[in-house]
């Protein structure tokens, strides 16, 4: 095996960057993981070290190395989207922390903005409504703190890592989608745009389809590899499913949880979720549409630590409660997104008596990953479409019994994908077809790890949401405000 060539793929995500090694034969052989931490400056505020982030690229690829040798025949990036931050793109070296795509300290800006006509332009050109997610405010605040000096970029951690690793300027246009600086429709930096946020174009490189080759890696254990593919990790997570026309869905779930699918070119978002752009090759953007849910994995993390207990302990937990509890976890912690984006909806538990315990709570938090994914899923049908089945990735769903109270509670098949890093397949994928290593027939035929979830005829899931709906309409209530349902 050591002298055995592979695609590496690095999937740098917002709690670790993995390494993953590809063989020809599209098996696995071998993968590296380096933690990575946050800060919390303020409530509200989530912090990332930049420097921290690409040395963490650079030991994940190294410990790979260190296992099966140095025969990369590409590499392909993919990336956590809408974190950003400013660099010296001559230096290679951060001039900012990163916040994080949870980061919410512009909810001000964007509640100001969103109510005004310039606030309607925004979503109309960039697909995306105001929102503390997306990275434009984040830009126009890491300006006014650390300043706009000549020679500054900005941007994603897309184009900060390929500035990093390669040289130069350019951002990947499904990760560039995720600015609100976008014209989601030309796929070009939008000048209207830019001067609604008050972001010079100069900080900006240029837009580059998602499998452009960017040149050779200049230093570190991958000095001298090429990268072939830049994909944001969601978008990378579906591209790893084989997703390729419109008509399929796909949900990653994680920190946070993003249903994603393909539509056709010029196709409207439904209400309540965003067009986006999932990749673009050739000079074509290929158009979707998503639904970002803010917490899902964090939601389980945070009620095991209250709980002194681990996220695998909890849902075994879970598994105990009876389905009937009458409690629900609404995990708004900074706010709700998709489909209901409202920042200003607060994180509750309702229906509490002296009768619930641990595993009661526990399982309110499980069913609370589902019921906001089934939310996003209803959103995507009223567009239009039939999601009969959804394509599912991501750690929690190594958890079966989670799975089944997915299919359960939304009503929909789902095909679980056995490959636990499947955002860093989908990079390798895609950097192989770039390099000539694979063609698509190729990627159709490797064998894929699926299994296969379908609602229990008996599962209740009606009653359960309408009582998590209620649950929700008081998280998002506001007194003397009127409120959507």
């Amino acid at each position: 095996m050591p002298d055995q060539p592979y695609v590496l793929a690095i999937d740098q995500g917002t709690s670790s960057t993995k390494a993953v090694a590809v063989a020809e034969d599209g098996t696995v052989l071998a993968t590296a993981q380096v933690p990575l931490g946050q800060t919390h400056p303020a409530p509200g505020q989530v912090e990332q070290d930049a420097s921290e982030i690409l040395a963490s690229v650079h030991r994940a690829a190294e410990i790979v190395q260190q296992e099966i040798g140095s025969r990369v025949l590409t590499t392909g990036l993919s990336v956590q989207r809408e974190s950003a931050l400013l660099w010296d793109p001559s230096a290679r070296k951060p001039l900012s922390p990163v916040l994080g795509w949870q980061d919410r300290r512009t909810s001000g800006a964007a509640t100001r903005l969103r109510g005004t006509a310039a606030g309607q332009r925004v979503q109309e050109l960039s697909g995306m409504p105001v929102d503390p997610m997306f990275s434009a405010l984040k830009v126009r605040w890491l300006l006014d703190e650390h300043g706009s000096a000549d020679g500054v970029a900005a941007g994603t951690l897309d184009a900060f890592l390929v500035s990093a690793l390669c040289g130069g300027r350019t951002h990947e246009a499904g990760s560039a989608s995720r600015t609100q600086l976008l014209d989601v429709t030309t796929g070009e930096w939008s000048e209207e745009l830019l001067d609604i946020f008050g972001v010079p174009r100069a900080v900006l490189g240029e837009v580059a389809d998602s499998d452009a080759p960017l040149g050779a890696i200049t230093e570190g254990p991958l000095a001298g590899c090429r990268v072939d593919a830049v994909l944001g990790d969601s978008h990378a997570a579906m591209f790893g499913h084989g997703v390729r026309a419109p008509g399929e869905v796909k949900v990653t779930y994680g920190t946070g949880s993003s249903v994603l699918g393909l539509v056709p070119d010029g196709a409207a978002a439904p209400e309540g979720l965003v067009r986006t752009i999932a990749w673009a090759r050739g000079g074509r953007p290929v158009a979707a549409v998503e639904g970002n849910i803010l917490s899902t994995g964090a939601t389980l993390v945070w009620l095991a630590r209250l709980l002194a207990t681990t996220p695998e302990d909890l849902l075994a937990l879970a598994e105990t409660a009876p389905a009937d509890h009458g409690v629900d976890l609404v995990p708004a912690f900074a706010g709700l997104a998709a489909p209901w984006w409202d920042a200003e909806a607060v994180g509750l538990v309702s229906g509490l008596d002296q009768g619930v315990d641990r595993a009661v709570l526990a399982r309110a938090a499980a069913e609370s990953v589902a019921l906001q994914v089934g939310d996003v899923l209803d959103a995507v049908e009223r567009g239009g479409a039939d999601v009969a089945a959804i394509h599912a990735d991501g750690g929690p769903t190594r958890n079966a019994w989670l799975m089944q109270l997915q299919a359960d509670l939304a009503g929909r098949r789902v095909r679980r994908s056995g490959v636990a890093e499947l955002s860093a397949l989908g990079a390798a994928h895609l950097a192989g077809l770039s390099a000539g290593v694979w063609t698509e027939d190729d990627l159709v035929e490797m064998p894929r790890q699926i299994t296969e979830f379908n609602p229990h005829p008996s599962a209740a899931g009606g009653d359960r949401r309408d009582r998590w709906h209620a649950a929700v309409r008081r998280s998002r209530f506001r007194p003397n405000q009127e409120n959507d349902s």
